[in-house]
C-alpha cells in the first residue's frame, strides 16, 4: 500500500503522549501509533528509497539514562534518509531537514578547508542564498564564539567558520494537505530544494572516513 498522508488521529495520538507521556497512555494506544503513525513513515520512506535512498525509522524510546527528564517515549516520529534527508511528524505538523546536522573530525576539517577556500566559499554562501530565497530556514545547532583556530578573526566568512554543522530545515503547521499524498510531494519538494546546500555539502565535505567507536 503506497503513501497516503497521516490521518488526524497521528496528531492526536502526539497531542495525547504529550500530555501523558506514560507507559499506561501508550500501551493503552499502541495500536494507534502503529497503524496511524508508524505505517504511513513506512509507506513514505518505501515510496522515497529510489531517489533518496533507504530509510530508518528512529525508535519511540527516549534514552533516559544521563537525561533529567525522564519521559519515556519521544513525541516526534523521525526517519533518516539514506542521501540527507530527515522527516519527522509530531502534534506541532510536519518537518524536514537536510544537510549535516553533526561532523565527525574529519568532516569538520574539510568542512572549515572548503570554506577558507575563496571558490568554494563563496559557493558556501551562493547556495545558502539560494536555499533561503525559498523560504527554506538553514539552521545551526553547534557553533564557536569566535573563527577556529589557525583561522583569522577577521576571515570574510569567520561566520561560516565558527559553525560545527549546517542543515536546511523546513517545517509545516497541520494542514488538509497533511492526510493525503501531497505530504509526500513536499517532502520531495523540500529535497529538491535544499540540493544546492547538500550538493556542496557532498562535494566539499562526504561522508566520515573515521571509525565509529563501539
Amino acid at each position: 500500500m503506497g503513501f497516503e498522508g497521516w490521518p488526524d488521529a497521528a496528531l492526536d495520538f502526539f497531542r495525547g503522549l504529550e500530555a501523558d507521556n506514560s507507559k499506561t497512555y501508550w500501551t493503552a494506544h499502541r495500536e494507534v501509533y502503529d497503524r496511524d503513525v508508524l505505517a504511513p513513515m513506512q509507506a513514505l520512506i518505501e515510496e522515497l528509497a529510489p531517489e533518496f535512498g533507504e530509510g530508518r525509522i528512529f525508535r519511540p524510546y527516549r534514552d533516559i539514562r544521563f537525561s533529567a527528564d525522564k519521559s519515556p517515549y519521544k513525541t516526534a516520529i523521525g526517519a533518516l534518509l539514506a542521501r540527507r534527508g530527515y522527516v519527522q511528524l509530531s502534534a506541532s505538523g510536519l518537518g524536514v531537514g537536510a544537510g549535516s546536522h553533526t561532523m565527525a573530525p574529519d568532516q569538520l576539517a574539510r568542512f572549515r578547508s572548503a570554506i577558507d577556500d575563496d571558490e568554494h566559499g563563496e559557493e558556501l554562501e551562493r547556495a545558502i542564498a539560494a536555499v533561503e530565497s525559498l523560504g527554506i530556514e538553514v539552521t545551526v545547532h553547534d557553533s564557536l564564539a569566535s573563527a577556529p583556530r589557525g583561522f583569522a578573526k577577521d576571515h570574510p566568512r569567520a561566520e561560516l567558520l565558527r559553525n560545527k554543522d549546517l542543515s536546511a530545515w523546513r517545517h509545516w503547521d497541520p494542514e488538509p494537505w497533511l492526510n493525503t499524498p501531497e505530504a509526500a510531494d513536499r517532502v520531495v519538494g523540500f529535497l529538491h530544494d535544499s540540493s544546492p546546500l547538500t550538493d556542496w555539502l557532498d562535494d566539499n565535505v562526504g561522508p566520515t572516513t573515521l571509525q565509529r567507536s563501539r
